[in-house]
């Protein structure tokens, strides 16, 4: 349930217990505001309602939802949980949505998904007064928006950063990159001195690669499409220099071949074993790689800073899910009191503590304990404020299959980066014409 990245396919027609029990009276007993679209009296309907997600692979919420239950008897939540692979979970989401069933409630969505499901009609507005939401993240909350309304709470965040090996900086006396060419130089010099690999990402053609180009482009000062979603501004000067970065990294071996098929877990594993100086991925790296045991070389040895850019340190692209309420709900008072629960203080606590995934809420990034348990909190939530949205359209799935293709036949070094920039212009044109 690492909602960094998530893969693409084509977008469908348009059409501590006392801690949480204490949250979730609290949040029994707030007021939804005023009538009209996304308040009490629209979203009505209470009793037993499905969470809908991907596959839970710390084992955390369950508890969250026990929790709930134990607090909630007559409104029980039951958790269905689908596949690992994002693409999967978005076809059964929209396999479910088109058909009109009422089987799915409360949605846990990839960010990118959220214009496309609230544009087709698939989940519900909501009353931006019933949530916390100027205690949250400022760059998550923009991501739950679609035409000047919410549609959805932010969940979790993330954003990525830059691992590295402070074991061998350090024994050379330096410091980690902030720019491009920093990184460059050192994966250049000194990673072949230590028989490793320069740097790696995210480079198979999916979702994770339209993250990383979309990393490159806008840390170079460009972007994909403009922020209505509606124009083409790929083809760049900007965007050619940061292709033309990670086309030269392929070129000149400082970014291993092995990387074009890379996926986050590829690339963990890959700097995990000590094969890699330096690595591009997301928060949740920190905890596997740094538990003590065969099964990491680099536990202790490693740190983190904020990904390089062209002339300092650059934007990631953000991640996270928002939950939202299916239009097809027959239970969306009780929904809509869940998400205040999931997205209350203590259940984000539980969030980082038990699930290792990035809370929305701005003040745990800065609280002394947790630092202490994850010290990336403070490069994370620079990380965060910092980052972009991927390409915000109701066609997202389209132009992340876009994006993937033309940039992975660039790094292939089937395309050169102007070639590869002018005919993703082209295919983009076409899908945002089409929305």
């Amino acid at each position: 349930m690492n909602r960094g990245t998530r893969a693409a396919s084509a977008r469908p027609v348009r059409t501590g217990v006392v801690l949480l029990a204490a949250a979730m009276l609290l949040a029994g007993c707030t007021s939804a505001g005023q009538a009209g679209p996304g308040s009490r009296a629209a979203l009505d309907g209470t009793g037993p309602f499905t969470f809908v997600t991907g596959r839970d692979t710390t084992g955390y919420l369950r508890g969250v939802l026990s929790a709930w239950n134990a607090a909630h008897p007559d409104q029980p939540a039951q958790l269905i949980e689908l596949p690992e692979a994002a693409d999967d979970q978005r076809a059964q989401m929209v396999t479910n949505l088109q058909a009109r069933s009422d089987r799915y409630d409360v949605l846990n969505l990839d960010v990118p998904w959220t214009a496309e499901f609230a544009d087709a009609g698939w989940i519900v507005p909501l009353d931006r007064r019933e949530f916390p939401l100027d205690r949250f993240l400022r760059p998550a909350v923009a991501t739950a928006e679609f035409e000047g309304r919410l549609y959805a709470v932010p969940y979790t965040s993330n954003g990525g950063l830059l691992y590295y090996r402070k074991d061998v900086l350090d024994r050379e006396g330096l410091r980690p990159p902030r720019t491009w060419a920093e990184l460059e130089r050192l994966a250049s010099t000194v990673a072949p001195r230590y028989h490793m690999g320069g740097y790696a990402g995210q480079f198979l053609a999916y979702e994770g690669l339209t993250v990383n180009f979309a990393e490159a482009v806008q840390s170079a000062g460009g972007e994909i499409l403009a922020d209505d979603g509606r124009r083409v501004t790929v083809d760049s000067p900007q965007a050619h220099e940061g292709l033309a970065f990670l086309v030269n990294g392929i070129r000149d071996g400082w970014i291993p071949r092995a990387a074009l098929d890379y996926k986050e877990e590829e690339s963990r594993r890959a700097f995990q074993e000590g094969r890699l100086l330096f690595m591009r991925n997301w928060p949740a790296v920190w905890g596997v790689a740094n538990r003590r045991g065969p099964d990491s070389k680099v536990a202790g040895r490693f740190s983190v800073v904020r990904l390089p850019g062209l002339h300092g340190p650059g934007s990631s692209s953000l991640g996270g899910a928002n939950v939202a309420i299916s239009a097809y709900s027959r239970h969306k008072r009780s929904a809509v009191e869940f998400i205040k629960y999931l997205t209350s203080l203590a259940t984000q606590r539980q969030v980082l503590v038990q699930g290792s995934l990035p809370p929305v809420w701005e003040q745990l990034y800065d609280d002394p304990a947790l630092i202490r348990r994850f010290p990336y909190l403070p490069t994370l939530k620079e990380s965060i404020l910092s980052a972009k949205p991927r390409p915000k359209s109701p066609n997202y799935n389209q132009v992340s299959l876009a994006i993937s293709k033309s940039v992975h036949d660039a790094l292939s070094l089937r395309l050169s980066p102007d070639a590869a920039l002018k005919g993703l212009a082209q295919d983009l044109t076409g899908i945002v014409q089409n929305q």
